[in-house]
């Protein structure tokens, strides 16, 4: 794969308190710059922002069946290294997150084959983080 420049992705939280702790203290990313109202956090490398919005309410019904799961839609993430996925994984396991699919190995012996998981944030946003080991099959058909 080519190198890639970073992306920058903002979100609505409705609790900007809540989901400070959970992005910074949960999730362990860095904060970058922030205001009363939103806070840029180093995403594995990209920009990422949360914008307090207390009206946001995620439609919590809202899934795709994939591989068998039903996966919250909208949601969001990063590919990860492979070692770099699982030694998340353990951290958010050591953190008690609530997942909504556990990490698991998707598409098993086929093309795209993947480790992925999906959690929520206390707004209710879908987050789902996987991995490859072989890079190659990103966009595997």
């Amino acid at each position: 794969m080519n190198s890639l420049n970073p992306f920058h992705l903002a979100i609505p939280v409705n609790n900007l308190d809540k989901a400070r702790s959970f992005y910074t203290n949960t999730l362990d990313f860095k904060e970058g710059r922030s205001d009363s109202h939103w806070v840029d956090y180093d995403f594995f490398g990209h920009q990422f922002v949360i914008h307090e919005d207390k009206s946001h309410l995620p439609n919590p019904d809202a899934f795709s069946i994939v591989d068998g799961h039903e996966v919250p839609v909208p949601h969001f993430g990063v590919v990860l290294e492979w070692d770099a996925f699982h030694e998340f994984a353990n951290r958010l396991k050591q953190n008690k997150i609530e997942f909504v699919i556990e990490p698991y190995i998707r598409f098993k012996d086929k093309p795209g084959e993947q480790a992925t998981m999906f959690f929520k944030d206390p707004s209710g946003n879908a987050l789902e983080f996987k991995s490859f080991k072989d890079m190659n099959q990103v966009f595997a058909k």
